[in-house]
């Protein structure tokens, strides 16, 4: 299997995770919310913070997915790297907060990891690419 299959189903699977997950939080905020490793709910209408937390990931999800129908590979992979700090931020936010530390790494930590994993590996199926649309000798410069 090529390099670039490779990345493409790594890819396709993320976004399902990650519209599959925003969509749980989205529609039922209180049974999703536990699997996130935070120890306490949210107090009052603290619901609608879970609710903004699935909408963020459904709009990280339809941006990959754009990217990767769109064929716009090598943007495809510096948002996988610019994604990944979500994810990262999670997994500090979780034990901040007195959360499950397992989860934080487990989740959240492995899930930006290989989310920077499959950005690098993008990113070298392009560089040929990007190094081939480059110029081969510098423009002239003005005097």
């Amino acid at each position: 299997m090529s390099l670039k299959k490779i990345n493409t189903v790594l890819t396709a699977a993320f976004v399902l995770f990650i519209l599959w997950f925003g969509t749980e939080f989205v529609l039922s905020p209180q049974t999703t919310a536990p699997g996130f490793g935070l120890p306490n709910w949210p107090s009052g209408d603290g619901d609608g913070f879970l609710v903004i937390k699935g909408i963020r990931d459904i709009v990280l999800a339809l941006v990959l997915g754009v990217l990767l129908v769109t064929g716009h590979r090598r943007a495809l992979g510096w948002v996988l790297l610019v994604e990944a700090l979500a994810a990262y931020g999670d997994m500090t936010t979780v034990p901040a907060h007195h959360g499950s530390v397992a989860t934080a790494l487990g989740v959240h930590g492995l899930t930006a990891t290989l989310m920077v994993v499959n950005g690098l590996l993008i990113m070298r199926e392009t560089r040929k690419v990007a190094a081939a649309a480059a110029p081969a000798t510098p423009a002239p410069q003005p005097a």
